[in-house]
């Protein structure tokens, strides 16, 4: 699977909700979700919810760019509340996309035991104090996104006259969720 080729719009309304609800869940600025892209390696926006969003879509960083490119190179989920103390943090990249911020949360989007992408939530609100707690539900949110996303992408692949009746009523249910919940 080529999770950049496999985002399509039932796939992208998928991640913008996991981004949306990061960004609600921790009062943060911004939220969003890059996808590795396996042929260059390149990590692409996917979605965005928050500073950047609608235009920032489908912009694309060299592999290992920034804090994002780090995640997705170590599998390792990553807090950083003063990002002029971090070493991996680029601040080209960030101010390329018209929004610099002082700290961010990241977590790796695992299909098997392949980091496939990024969730990244920037500058959590006034209550994010709960450190530990914090990195915890980011890692279970991309955990989430991972698994939805695999799950969509392989009933897609599947051969539309070998799919069951449940797995296709499966399809349909989570196209319609996502449809009513983004319109």
């Amino acid at each position: 699977m080529n999770p950049v080729d496999a985002a399509t719009p039932t796939e992208r309304r998928l991640l913008q909700s996991v981004v949306e609800v990061a960004r609600h869940a921790f009062g943060a600025a911004a939220s969003s979700i890059f996808l590795i892209d396996p042929g260059s390696g390149d990590l692409v926006f996917e979605a965005v919810a928050g500073e950047g969003d609608g235009r920032l879509v489908g912009t694309r960083f060299p592999a290992g760019t920034g804090i994002a490119g780090w995640v997705a190179a170590s599998g390792q989920s990553m807090l950083v509340d003063d990002l002029r103390e971090s070493r991996h943090f680029s601040g080209e990249a960030a101010a390329s996309t018209g929004y610099v911020p002082d700290s961010i949360m990241a977590a790796p989007l695992f299909s098997e035991d392949e980091c496939v992408g990024v969730l990244e939530v920037l500058d959590r609100g006034a209550n994010g104090v709960r450190e530990m707690a914090d990195v915890e539900l980011l890692g279970l949110l991309a955990d989430q996104a991972a698994i939805g996303l695999e799950l969509l992408t392989r009933l897609r692949a599947a051969d539309p006259g070998m799919r069951s009746d449940k797995a296709l009523r499966l399809l349909e249910m989570a196209e319609s969720l996502l449809a009513r919940s983004h319109g």
